[in-house]
């Protein structure tokens, strides 16, 4: 009995990580031990294509092992699988955020949205379960990807995809950057003792001033499970310069990763696209020049557009210089992305909602729905580096997808009515209800050594 359960235990695991049972393993096995896995048919309305802005009507898709198997008008529901009826609805690939803090949420009170003293208040294991409740919450508005850009207290953004990809928790893709490396300060503007004696900068910031920093630096948050690495280009005045950003850049791409850059001014920018950085955050660094740059080395821009519908978050001057960036450069065609730097509590919103509220800076930008869609989406697995993984709907890839009632190509707003999310072939949001028992495991499901 104890020789077969653990048989079991093992097949299941196979299973789990795709792997491949011989033939001759096969017939060694008991009798119906190798059983496939179950099939889910979803019956879609309509299934949303964001990369060409189609849609395609009255379609089966077939999920089995956690993804897409077959998709089409004439696909045929085998015997004993379990039917979504998704008819009256529109599905929708997966949303991205590109750029968002998962463990920092800084309010009123008591801090006064200041996230310096929220960093000081605020250990890094309460920050972890705080991720963990901001994902649910991203999940449930949609979002299966979120790029978790730092300012995550001791590497709790690690932790927190380490989490969802064992099984422990439901949550959505996380790729996260460990700490921000920035010269001396960070984005801290500490006295002596408290940067010296102290050290009050680390953990929330990784200090790289030369050249043997910074190649240590980017090798601490590849080591601890980085998979991306961001810097501050310019939170001093002296920042980084184009050689060292360079050297970042290089660095980076020895473990596999991109660099994604904190840019503030618009000579930080214009070092960060000279040397050839991978992704910009913030717009405060940008104008027409540099987005024409962008566009033409296919620089991703991840503007954080805050909606001066966020009341105490936008000024009304800030706020008419976001609209104006955005607008050039989507007319520069730069590659942009769907991006919030989303860090602070908005009374009676969830982070998702939060999130989801910059599609009204989008839409005073006079950008296309079919674009921000794109942007939420296409593009957003672009700069994830994900998209032959998960995001499209597609043969092979992990099922991922959302559905709405409404049409997202002809109204952006049509995304604030998530009713259903499926996250790795699992239901994660169904009837406008969170359902996310199949999410939580007793133990890790992915092995037990994931980096």
């Amino acid at each position: 009995m104890r020789i077969n359960h653990f048989t079991a235990i093992g097949a299941a695991f196979l299973l789990a990580s795709g792997a491949v049972v011989t033939r001759s393993s096969a017939q060694a096995a008991p009798s119906g031990a190798a059983q496939p896995a179950p099939v889910t048919a979803i019956r879609a309305g309509r299934v949303v294509d964001p990369e060409t802005g189609t849609v395609a009507t009255n379609q089966i898709i077939l999920v089995q092992n956690g993804r897409f198997t077959a998709i089409g008008a004439n696909v045929a529901i085998p015997a004993g699988a379990q039917v979504i009826d998704l008819s009256a609805l529109t599905v929708v690939p997966g949303l991205v955020d590109a750029h968002n803090h998962l463990a920092l949420t800084y309010k009123e009170v008591p801090e006064r949205n200041i996230y310096y003293l929220t960093y000081v208040l605020d250990d890094t294991p309460f920050r972890a379960i705080q991720a963990v409740s901001n994902g649910i919450q991203m999940l449930s508005s949609g979002f299966t990807i979120v790029r978790d850009m730092g300012n995550n207290g001791n590497y709790a953004d690690i932790a927190l995809r380490k989490a969802i990809e064992q099984g422990w928790i439901p949550g959505p893709t996380i790729i996260p950057s460990g700490l921000i490396i920035g010269g001396l300060g960070g984005q801290f503007s500490p006295t002596p003792e408290m940067a010296i004696d102290k050290k009050l900068v680390y953990p929330e910031y990784l200090e790289a001033d030369t050249r043997d920093e910074i190649i240590k630096a980017v090798r601490q948050n590849a080591l601890f499970g980085a998979r991306v690495i961001k810097i501050c280009v310019d939170c001093k005045p002296w920042g980084y310069t184009t050689d060292e950003i360079r050297l970042f850049i290089s660095e980076s791409a020895k473990a596999g990763l991109k660099v994604e850059g904190h840019v503030q001014t618009v000579d930080g920018a214009r070092r960060a696209v000279d040397a050839g950085i991978w992704s910009i955050a913030h717009d405060r660094g940008m104008n027409d020049s540099i987005h024409k740059v962008m566009a033409q080395k296919r620089i991703f821009r991840a503007g954080t557009e805050t909606p001066i519908s966020l009341v105490g978050h936008q000024t009304a001057q800030r706020y008419a210089n976001t609209v104006a960036m955005l607008k050039n450069a989507w007319e520069n065609k730069v590659p942009l992305t769907f991006s919030t730097d989303a860090d602070y509590y908005v009374p009676g919103r969830t982070r998702g909602e939060v999130a989801i509220e910059f599609i009204e800076t989008w839409k005073a930008a006079g950008i296309p729905a079919p674009d921000i869609l794109r942007a939420m989406t296409t593009t957003g697995y672009e700069v994830s580096e994900t998209e032959r993984t998960r995001g499209p709907i597609k043969v092979g890839m992990w099922a991922d997808f959302i559905a709405v009632p409404g049409n997202p190509l002809q109204s952006i707003d049509a995304l604030r009515n998530v009713q259903f999310v499926m996250k790795n072939g699992m239901v994660f949001k169904q009837g406008g209800v969170m359902t996310p028992a199949a999410f939580f495991n007793g133990g890790p499901v992915n092995g037990w050594n994931a980096r």
